[in-house]
């Protein structure tokens, strides 16, 4: 029987998973996933009815790599983001927003 990962699935994916993670290079800045999203309106939405706690830390991380980026130089390997660490924050403030919003459509009609 092939191995299991609680995070993702079967093992394959994960290992998959964990390298392109490491691959896109924004853990080295200490972001998260969440914090690299396209903004658009309805991730705009989803930021704006984060907990203060939470939008202050995604603020912080934020200006931090901005900080990084402009030095050209990364976090120390300790402090990188972790794939297993990796937290989706933002993923049900913005699915809420989406189904409002075809909700609002659908009524439109």
């Amino acid at each position: 029987m092939a191995q299991y990962c609680a995070r993702k699935g079967p093992v394959v994916f994960s290992k998959l998973g964990r390298w392109a993670y490491n691959l896109s290079g924004f853990n080295k800045y200490g972001l998260y996933r969440d914090d690299c999203l396209h903004e658009n309106a309805d991730v705009q939405e989803a930021v704006r009815r984060l907990p203060r706690d939470l939008y202050d830390e995604r603020n912080y991380r934020i200006m931090r790599a901005l900080h990084l980026s402009m030095t050209k130089t990364i976090l120390p390997e300790e402090e990188w983001t972790k794939y297993e660490d990796d937290v989706k924050y933002l993923e049900p403030y913005l699915n809420e927003v989406i189904k409002e919003r075809l909700e609002r459509e659908e009524w439109g009609k």
